[in-house]
C-alpha cells in the first residue's frame, strides 16, 4: 500500500509542474497578391522543442521563447484569432499568444493594414468594415488553405480583441455599428480618444463600400473584449439580440480619456447577462493587456516620444507580470467554460 500512495503522489506532483507544451511560430504574409495583404503570426503546440529563439523582444518589451517553424504536435486544437488595438501590432498580446499555445492552443494574429504600429495610412484605416472582415479571411485561410487546417478544431474557434481589436471582435459577435448613434453620445460626452478617432476610421460619414449588413461570422463560437474603444458607437439593439458569448474584460484605471463604464460598461449594460461575462481590473490600466515592459522602458519611450511612456504604466497594487496571470486565468477559463 506504501508504494501505490508514493506512487499516486509522485504522479500528482508530476501532473502540477509538468513543463507547458513547447511553442512552435511562423509567420507568413497573407493574400499578398491584394492590395489588403495579412500580415500573419500563428502559435501552435510544437513537438519540437530545439533550436528556441525570443521573439518580440526589444530595449522597452519583453519577449517570449518559441521554437521557429517547428514541427505541429499531433492532436485537434482549438483556434484563437487575436485582433490588435489601434496602431498596434502583433507583438502587444504575443504574452497571451503564447500562454494560450502552452495550453494546446494554435493562435493567430494579424497586422490590419491602416491602423498598425507600421502602416497607419488613414486612407485605408477609415474602411472600418475591413477590420473585421480580415479576421474572416484569415479564418478562411486556417482553416481551407494552411498547413495546420488538418489540426484545427473548427467547432472550437474564439475571437479575441483589445482595444479596437475589441470592437473589432465584437462585430464578429454580432454588434453591428451605428453613425447616428455615434453623433449623439459624442454630442452628451466627447473625448479625443474616441470621437476625436471618427475622421480617420471613416465613422463621421458614410463611405462607399460600407456593409449594409452585420458582419458577425457564425464560426466564431466565442469572444473576448480586452478593454475595448468605441463601444457606444455599436447599436444598443445589436448588443441586446446579441447571442455569441462574450467576456468583457476592463481596465479599472482610467488613462484619462477612455474611462471603464463608458466602455466595457456600455456593453455589459445591453448584452443579455446570460450571454455575458464583465469583469474589472481594478488596478490595470487599458495597456495592461499589451506585452511586458522590462525596467527602464518608461525612460526609454519618453525619450523617443513625450507621452509614450504610458503604455508601460498600471495601477500599482500587481505587477503586470501578475495581472497578465490572473487575465489569462479568466480567458482561459471562460473559453473552458462556453
Amino acid at each position: 500500500m506504501k508504494w501505490l500512495i508514493n506512487l499516486i503522489l509522485f504522479i500528482s506532483c508530476w501532473t502540477v509542474y509538468a513543463s507547458p507544451q513547447a511553442v512552435g511560430f511562423d509567420q507568413i504574409l497573407l493574400y499578398g497578391e491584394s492590395e489588403r495583404a495579412l500580415k500573419t503570426s500563428i502559435w501552435y503546440p510544437s513537438k519540437t522543442m530545439f533550436p528556441k529563439e525570443r521573439i518580440a523582444d526589444n530595449a522597452a518589451f519583453l519577449g517570449t521563447d518559441i521554437v521557429r517553424i517547428g514541427t505541429s504536435s499531433v492532436g485537434r486544437f482549438p483556434l484563437v484569432m487575436i485582433s490588435h488595438g489601434y496602431r498596434g501590432n502583433w507583438r502587444n498580446q504575443n504574452w497571451l499568444a503564447t500562454k494560450l499555445a502552452q495550453q494546446g492552443y494554435i493562435v493567430a494574429s494579424i497586422d490590419h493594414p491602416g491602423t498598425s504600429s507600421f502602416d497607419h495610412s488613414s486612407s485605408t484605416a477609415s474602411q472600418w468594415w475591413e477590420r473585421p472582415k480580415d479576421l474572416s479571411r484569415l479564418l478562411d485561410w486556417l482553416l481551407n488553405k494552411s498547413d495546420l487546417r488538418p489540426i484545427i478544431d473548427a467547432t472550437d474557434i474564439t475571437a479575441i480583441g483589445h482595444s479596437l481589436g475589441g470592437w473589432t471582435v465584437m462585430m464578429l459577435a454580432g454588434a453591428e455599428f451605428n453613425r447616428d448613434q455615434l453623433q449623439q453620445e459624442c454630442l452628451i460626452k466627447s473625448n479625443p480618444r474616441v470621437c476625436g478617432l471618427m475622421p480617420e476610421l471613416g465613422l463621421g460619414q458614410h463611405q462607399e463600400g460600407e456593409p449594409e449588413a452585420s458582419l458577425q461570422n457564425g464560426r466564431i463560437k466565442r469572444v473576448v473584449s480586452l478593454d475595448l474603444g468605441l463601444a457606444r458607437s455599436l447599436s444598443r439593439e445589436s448588443l441586446k439580440s446579441l447571442t455569441t458569448p462574450t467576456l468583457i474584460l476592463a481596465a479599472g484605471v482610467d488613462i484619462g480619456d477612455l474611462p471603464q463604464a463608458d466602455e466595457s460598461g456600455f456593453l455589459a449594460e445591453y448584452i443579455p447577462a446570460a450571454k455575458r461575462q464583465y469583469i474589472i481590473y481594478p488596478d490595470a490600466a487599458h495597456f495592461s493587456f499589451m506585452q511586458l515592459c522590462k525596467q527602464g522602458a518608461i525612460e526609454l519611450l519618453e525619450e523617443e516620444e513625450q507621452g509614450d511612456g504610458i503604455v508601460c504604466q498600471d495601477g500599482g497594487a500587481r505587477s503586470r507580470d501578475t495581472l497578465h496571470d490572473v487575465m489569462f486565468k479568466d480567458i482561459l477559463g471562460f473559453i473552458q467554460t462556453h
